[in-house]
């Protein structure tokens, strides 16, 4: 839908009372979601509207009983009625679950009468969420500060400019139980819509753990005053341990951002000098 970005954008000509509002993201959504319908992306689980009636997918005809089983929210379904209604947590639910639920037809007929489509008998679950995250990532990496559908189908806050490669890039370690697990497991906490502070801080903390897993590694490649500064942050900004000489009086939102990076960027760095090595 976004092809790039033209002149006012690339300019930083667009103010903010041009960005993308709630109620655009919705008008947005609702055009690529029509278009996912009639080219068959939600029929395996959906259904179908056929000219000779309603044909039933694998979620069956009560679509919205399955929707309030998995979301615990009633009125979301159907989506082209409920959508003008929707909190922005309804919305993100919704996308979650369309992710969950959208597959690729691959072999089917055409029904001809009164140009009813392609009924499809063979799907792909997984070039159809591929293709819906390519769809719908362009347009809510425009909404807020951004937001994007990871490939588990979870929408995730975006990382701050020029640091996205540290959640994709591969960590260099055999260690999955220890290091590189919990590195991905942090890196879900911190990024996952509306995490609170206290979902961040633990995420620094699971971290600083993995950092203290590795230390013998960082007394080797880095000087001892490196060492100090990175446990001092964890120890005495009330990230781990709990006592009266913290340092708890500071901007958390923007402090927490600036530790969680500084620990991803010292972990890869660690552990790619140590795989060097």
């Amino acid at each position: 839908m976004i092809k790039r970005n033209y002149y006012s954008v690339r300019t930083g000509k667009i103010t903010p009372d041009q960005e993308i509002s709630f109620e655009m993201l919705k008008k947005l959504f609702s055009v690529t979601y029509n278009k996912l319908d009639a080219d068959g992306y939600f029929q395996k689980y959906f259904g179908i509207d056929c000219q000779d009636g309603y044909v039933p997918g694998e979620l069956g005809e009560e679509i919205d009983a399955i929707m309030f089983l998995n979301l615990r929210k009633n009125n979301l379904y159907p989506i082209w009625q409920n959508l003008p209604n929707y909190t922005e947590d309804d919305f993100f639910d919704v996308i979650e679950f369309l992710h969950d639920h959208c597959s690729k037809g691959l072999i089917g007929q055409f029904h001809n009468w009164n140009n009813c489509g392609y009924h499809y008998s063979k799907f792909d679950d997984i070039e159809g969420q591929k293709h819906f995250r390519e769809q719908l990532n362009p347009i809510l990496r425009e909404y807020k500060d951004g937001f994007e559908i990871s490939q588990s189908g979870e929408i995730l806050i975006l990382s701050d400019n020029g640091l996205s490669n540290l959640f994709e890039a591969d960590v260099p370690t055999n260690d999955k139980d220890n290091v590189s697990n919990k590195i991905n497991s942090a890196i879900l906490k911190f990024r996952r819509h509306k995490s609170t502070l206290d979902d961040r801080r633990e995420a620094i903390r699971e971290l600083a753990d993995v950092l203290e897993f590795i230390r013998p590694s960082i007394k080797e490649h880095l000087n001892k005053k490196d060492e100090n500064d990175i446990f001092n942050i964890a120890n005495n900004f009330g990230i781990r341990h709990h006592n009266k000489d913290q340092k708890k009086e500071y901007d958390k939102a923007i402090w927490y951002s600036w530790i969680f990076y500084y620990y991803l960027a010292t972990l890869h760095a660690v552990l790619r000098m140590a795989d060097k090595k």
